[in-house]
């Protein structure tokens, strides 16, 4: 059984545009008291959600609005603080995305031009998990039950790596190098391909590639014991399916 958002897991992601006014209403079903931390995202303190620091914190059966606006471009996530060890890695977790992060258009990474005029053809998260009930995880989701993304040969598309867990995931993504434009939110002067990106708890990675060969094509944390036991593979693996052209 998981703790949700809206009785989903990854809660429903937030996305906004500069300037807008959030107001967000949280009422408490669970069995003890919760808060909410925007997590990169920046809030006058009494909205930082960090019971009982900047505000009461809210037990089972009560009402809390937040509200604040979305001063500031951001890649960020929203979670539990308080019980947090229990709270997040049951699934109180999720994605929230204030502007568009600019993507390296025209330039040259390695000897790679980035078309001027490159169309994304997907744009998704990817949330971390690695305990509680929800156990090794991609988007609240286990191997084999991991939803694949599905781009036709060409495509280009965008990955948002949320790391809610407690440990490192180096994500690894079979033939397609990934390049690396900003990290936590916050573009990169030099943005780098990498084969293989480590990401710690709490740790946001902004990652733009060109699904360029047909194929059923692996993704998966490096970290082998997360994601294959003695029956074969489980946890955190999903796959790229790249239709042909």
């Amino acid at each position: 059984e998981a703790w949700t958002y809206n009785g989903i897991v990854p809660g429903p992601q937030i996305r906004v545009d500069l300037g807008d006014k959030l107001r967000i209403v949280v009422h408490n079903e669970l069995p003890m008291g919760t808060d909410i931390h925007w997590h990169g995202v920046s809030t006058p303190n009494n909205m930082d959600g960090v019971a009982p620091l900047t505000q009461p914190l809210i037990k089972s059966g009560e009402t809390f609005v937040y509200e604040f606006d979305a001063e500031e471009p951001a890649v960020g996530m929203y979670h539990a603080h308080h019980h947090a060890q229990m709270q997040v890695v049951n699934g109180m977790f999720a994605a929230f995305i204030i502007d568009e992060v600019p993507l390296p258009l025209g330039q040259t990474v390695s000897g790679i031009e980035i078309p001027a005029d490159l169309e994304l053809a997907a744009e998704m998260p990817m949330v971390l998990n690695d305990a509680g009930n929800i156990g090794f995880s991609l988007n609240g989701k286990s191997f084999p039950a991991t939803e694949p993304l599905v781009v036709d040969e060409g495509d280009w598309f965008v990955v948002h790596y949320y790391n809610e867990g407690l440990t490192d995931h180096p994500m690894h993504l079979h033939q397609f190098e990934q390049l690396v434009y900003a990290k936590d939110g916050i573009p990169l002067d030099q943005p780098y391909f990498a084969d293989t990106i480590n990401i710690a708890p709490g740790e946001r990675y902004s990652v733009l590639v060109q699904a360029d060969r047909a194929g059923v094509w692996v993704w998966h944390c490096h970290i082998l014991t997360h994601v294959e036991r003695e029956e074969g593979m489980f946890g955190m693996v999903t796959a790229i399916i790249v239709n042909e052209a």
